[in-house]
């Protein structure tokens, strides 16, 4: 970054073979925030004193700067506080429930994970990108959470009629085209990718037209790896292949991780965009399709209906109901006169609360002045 020095911190050691399985996550992120508290050192020794620290605690490193800075200070991104129960634990029962001693786990995993109960005890303040991220937090931080998101670049990412995407020499969509879309890091159950291929076959054999685009990794992004080492696409897409003729399954599309200029020419010709997931952390993909014009149908789960309002920026579904999904994807898909207004409305609503430029960034920076005006009362 022009301007900004960059100082890099390097680990001593790894994690113990063999420690167990449910302080392995304390023992990783004490190492780095040791081996940052000793990089914080020799700059302390060249006289280096920061008013402000900001940092993801999600990893550790920022632990022990107040124990070399105590009048600096810190504020932290507060991305979300695992539940034992109530949020993505045991949310979908699908799947076995998690193996005895597995609230154990996930309750001790917040001592040094994401936004960890350690913190709270040194942190000034906390920045939350959603109002149900923040509510996940323990109710005597909430207080000094601000609730302000990463933001979205709205003026790049908007409608374009004359947009076309190709993937390479079978498939050229444009937005006469009628594609559904669906994006999620990588292909697995939190972001409901099981929910969305159940729901394919009535949706291809009532729309013959239709083109489908999956955008997503094979791997693990969250929870589990899908069992017997066979990944979690290829389980879901076994599990209809059988349901559909040879012509139906050459209209879904697995085109994996794409370069971002491609994946905004996909959404831009998107006819339905489809987003799922458990009760967790919002991802950007959907503010970006909302930006982006597309008619939306999402999962009526708590971070979502803080972004999608049912029947105006988009049609919220059960995420359990596979049948409510294909024929939310199908009516929308029939109807370019029921699409259209969900698409302006929903990217009236990205611009009015997540544009970058006008709304996210300069409540950030105001979250940091508060930090330094806290810092230096008299200034």
């Amino acid at each position: 970054m022009d301007g900004v020095p960059v100082m890099a911190y390097q680990p001593r050691r790894g994690s113990t073979p063999q420690i167990h399985p449910w302080v392995v996550d304390i023992e990783t992120k004490t190492i780095r925030a040791e081996a940052v508290y000793h990089w914080a050192r020799h700059a302390q020794q060249g006289r280096y004193a920061p008013d402000v620290v900001v940092a993801h605690p999600g990893w550790g490193e920022s632990l022990f700067l107040k124990e070399v800075w105590p009048q600096a200070r810190l504020g932290i991104y507060c991305e979300f506080f695992y539940q034992p129960q109530g949020a993505d634990t045991g949310f979908d029962p699908e799947f076995p429930a998690p193996a005895e001693g597995e609230a154990c786990r996930v309750r001790l995993k917040n001592l040094m994970n994401l936004n960890n109960l350690l913190h709270f005890d040194v942190a000034d303040a906390g920045l939350s990108p959603t109002e149900w991220q923040a509510s996940t937090f323990p109710a005597a931080f909430r207080p000094r959470i601000t609730v302000a998101h990463d933001g979205i670049d709205t003026q790049r990412l908007a409608p374009r009629a004359d947009a076309e995407w190709r993937w390479g020499d079978h498939l050229r969509l444009n937005r006469q085209s009628e594609v559904v879309t669906f994006v999620s890091r990588q292909l697995e159950p939190y972001r409901g990718y099981h929910r969305f291929m159940r729901a394919l076959p009535e949706v291809l054999r009532a729309r013959p037209q239709a083109q489908v685009v999956l955008v997503g990794g094979d791997g693990v992004g969250y929870g589990a790896a899908s069992p017997a080492g066979q990944t979690w696409k290829l389980r879901f897409f076994d599990e209809i292949k059988g349901q559909l003729p040879p012509e139906a399954l050459r209209r879904i599309h697995f085109v994996g991780q794409l370069a971002y200029n491609d994946f905004v020419a996909l959404l831009q010709v998107s006819s339905v965009h489809v987003y799922l997931t458990y009760p967790f952390v919002l991802s950007w993909s959907l503010l970006e399709a909302m930006a982006m014009g597309c008619a939306i149908v999402a999962s009526d789960t708590a971070p979502v209906r803080e972004a999608v309002r049912h029947g105006e920026t988009g049609h919220l579904v059960d995420f359990f109901d596979t049948g409510a999904l294909a024929q939310a994807m199908m009516g929308l898909l029939a109807s370019p006169e029921a699409r259209a207004p969900l698409g302006r409305q929903a990217r009236a609503h990205a611009v009015a609360h997540y544009d970058l430029q006008t709304v996210c960034l300069p409540a950030q920076l105001a979250w940091v002045q508060g930090l330094m005006g806290s810092a230096h009362p008299d200034r």
